[in-house]
Formats: C-alpha cells, sequence, structure tokens
C-alpha cells in the first residue's frame, strides 16, 4: 500500500461540481492499492498517515493524532503505477477496484477508530483535488 502524505492548510475534493470532502489545517492524503496488500496494510497505513511527525511544535514535530488535525483521504490507484520502460504507465501493479475499494475504506474506518476527522473523495469517480500544501511537505509512505 502507498499514500502520499502532504501538510496543507486546506484541501478539497471535487465531483461533477460539488464539494465531497474538505478540510482546514491537516493532511492531505491521496492512498493506493497494490495486489499484496491487506486489511492489516490498511491499518498499518492508517497508523502511520496518523501519527506522522511532520507539523511544527514544542518538541520539534507533531503528528495530526497528537494536534488533533483532520485527513482528507483520496483514492488513487496511479500511485502503484509501473514507469521504468517507455513513455506509457502501466496500471498493472495496482489492485482492481473490487479489491481496492474495501482497503481504502479500511484505511478511513481505522483512522476514525483512532479518533481523526476524516473527509473522502468518492472511489471511483472523477475527482478534482485541491490543497494549498504548507512548507511544502510532501511524503512517500509505503507499508
Amino acid at each position: 500500500m502507498r499514500a502520499v502524505v502532504s501538510r496543507v492548510s486546506t484541501a478539497a475534493v471535487i465531483v461533477e461540481g460539488t464539494v465531497v470532502g474538505r478540510i482546514g489545517a491537516g493532511l492531505l492524503s491521496p492512498v493506493g492499492v497494490g495486489h499484496h496488500d491487506d486489511e492489516a496494510a490498511a491499518r498499518a497505513m492508517a497508523r502511520k498517515i496518523h501519527e506522522l511527525r511532520v507539523f511544527p511544535g514544542p518538541d520539534g514535530a507533531e503528528s495530526a493524532a497528537t494536534l488533533g488535525l483532520p485527513v482528507l483521504v483520496v483514492s488513487q490507484f496511479t500511485l502503484h503505477t509501473d514507469t521504468r520502460k517507455g513513455r506509457r504507465p502501466s496500471w498493472q501493479p495496482a489492485a482492481p477496484g473490487e479489491a481496492a475499494e474495501p482497503l481504502v475504506a479500511e484505511v478511513v474506518a481505522e483512522l476514525r477508530r483512532r479518533g481523526a476527522t476524516v473527509a473522502t473523495g468518492i472511489f471511483g469517480a472523477a475527482m478534482s483535488v485541491s490543497s494549498v500544501n504548507e512548507g511544502p511537505m510532501t511524503l512517500l509512505l509505503e507499508v
């Protein structure tokens, strides 16, 4: 499982002209699922996203968990793209939608079980994602 985590001052997802998810200061996290990912990987990814110490704080760095900040999770199968050969991306490494959707939902559910406020996009929809990155602080996570 892969995720990109960006520290943002604001982020939103729009589908067909309607805002379906929005946060203020917090984390924007596109999440991609590979063929070998499972529920344990989804829970581990949620924990990593929530506890990642990327916010300034009195002890040097704080997490969304310690600061009570929200997370915007957006499914993004293109995080599992193979671009090593040629100019055409291969989507083969990405899990099919029927396998990926419940695992992205498990990331969201685990974040919520941990007490996070979570906004989401809509799985499989054509989404417009906007954000204002802070720092900028953007990291690639893998579990």
